[in-house]
């Protein structure tokens, strides 16, 4: 928060003191001309930063989805939860992102990530099956999700989602339109 309030004294300052400048040089002609510019740069440095303001609230495009890493990829996963009124929790071990977020309501997500590149030696492996770790004892009531954004599931991850009450899974389909503003109810997975 201080370095943000200190940034923009910085900026007004800055411009009073532009401005105070095109006035003594220029006259009141330089004053109009000062704040004329002052007005273009404010208008692109807007511009330029609405990407940033709207991932940071939690909407992404699918090009930008297409690109995160497994990193950017739990850190957008975490926004878009706090954008629909989740308390996110990191509870990541090691290189393996994970997230813990419950709402309002008393619901509670565990929500993992499939690696976006697997290396060689792994798409030759057989499919692993999911260990899930007790977020709390009564674990029946917390939902778990899969998230990947290839959208290409090994056979472990599709058998549990086939069961009731199973892993809720989130392939590259669904991920771009949570991303794009829809909610874990009209995608189904409450």
């Amino acid at each position: 928060m201080l370095p943000a309030f200190l940034g923009l004294s910085l900026c007004v300052v800055g411009a009073a003191l532009l401005l105070a400048w095109f006035h003594r040089t220029l006259g009141f002609g330089g004053l109009v001309l000062g704040v004329l510019l002052l007005t273009v740069v404010g208008a692109v440095v807007r511009v330029l930063r609405r990407p940033v303001v709207r991932r940071r609230s939690g909407r992404y495009t699918p090009a930008e989805i297409a690109v995160l890493d497994d990193r950017a990829l739990k850190l957008a996963t975490a926004r878009i939860l706090r954008r629909d009124g989740w308390h996110v929790t990191d509870v990541s071990m090691r290189d393996r992102p994970r997230l813990y977020a419950r709402d309002a309501q008393g619901r509670r997500l565990d929500v993992t990530f499939r690696p976006v590149e697997t290396p060689a030696e792994e798409r030759n492996a057989p499919a692993p099956t999911l260990r899930w770790a007790a977020v709390r004892d009564d674990t029946a009531s917390v939902i778990r999700v899969v998230v990947h954004p290839a959208g290409i599931l090994s056979p472990a991850d599709l058998r549990r989602a086939s069961h009731p009450g199973g892993v809720q899974l989130v392939d590259g389909r669904r991920l771009r339109r949570w991303a794009n503003g829809a909610t874990l109810e009209q995608l189904g997975l409450l």
